[in-house]
């Protein structure tokens, strides 16, 4: 699976931050971790320990199967915070939704579980630099919990497809907005493709932006090479 960032900019990560274990989220992470000498934070259940030593399931092969040694390694619940070189991170609580899609006749169903990679160790994170508090949701279905978070970047998605299927759809994604409170958002994981499907998660990005304006919450729409300042 090939990294949408530049491998000439491996080397300049500083933390190396996994939401979850699908392979289109983290199939390069001990690549780009290992070039950089970052850290890896993820959640619990993204690891095991073997021989008294934490290891993460291989990122690329062998389903939950196969897995390595990384060091330094960080697996977190949720609740939990570390400090590492400056930025605090803090573990929040996110539940990847099962998936099923429709392809030539056949519905292709995966259903987050503890033998499933679907979804494995999900979590969504809080990091505070600078002064500013950025969250990422990963890949979740909403969450009562999320009340009054009040980030200054809120990303989340928004290509699910109802029913708790995949993520948030956009109608619970601003119901998301509504009780986290954030600045400014983020969109992720809508319009992407799925195996042969060319787009399995739609969403109307700019209904979404203009609902979330109408809270009076910036909302900015990134796409490949986009650069923000926060």
């Amino acid at each position: 699976m090939k990294s949408l960032i530049p491998e000439s900019e491996w080397d300049s990560f500083t933390h190396v931050i996994v939401t979850h274990g699908d392979p289109d989220h983290f199939a390069k992470a001990d690549l780009i971790a290992e070039a950089s000498k970052a850290p890896i934070v993820c959640g619990v259940e993204l690891t095991k320990m073997i021989n008294d030593q934490v290891h993460i399931v291989h990122p690329r092969k062998g389903g939950i199967k196969s897995w390595i040694k990384y060091i330094p390694i960080f697996p977190m619940q949720v609740g939990e915070t570390i400090n590492l070189n400056g930025v605090k991170i803090e573990a929040i609580r996110s539940v990847h939704g099962k998936i099923s899609v429709k392809f030539m006749g056949i519905t292709i169903t995966k259903t987050p579980g503890t033998t499933e990679r679907t979804g494995m160790g999900a979590m969504g994170f809080k990091i505070s630099i600078n002064g500013k508090t950025i969250i990422n949701l990963g890949d979740t279905i909403l969450q009562n919990e999320w009340a009054g978070l009040k980030p200054d970047v809120l990303m989340l998605p928004i290509g699910g497809l109802g029913n708790n299927v995949w993520t948030m759809d956009i109608k619970e994604a601003i119901e998301a907005i509504k009780i986290i409170d954030p600045k400014l958002v983020i969109p992720c994981h809508y319009n992407v493709p799925f195996l042969f499907i060319k787009n399995a998660a739609p969403a109307d990005e700019l209904d979404f932006k203009a609902q979330v304006e109408k809270l009076g919450i910036d909302c900015k729409l990134m796409y490949k090479g986009d650069e923000i300042n926060i």
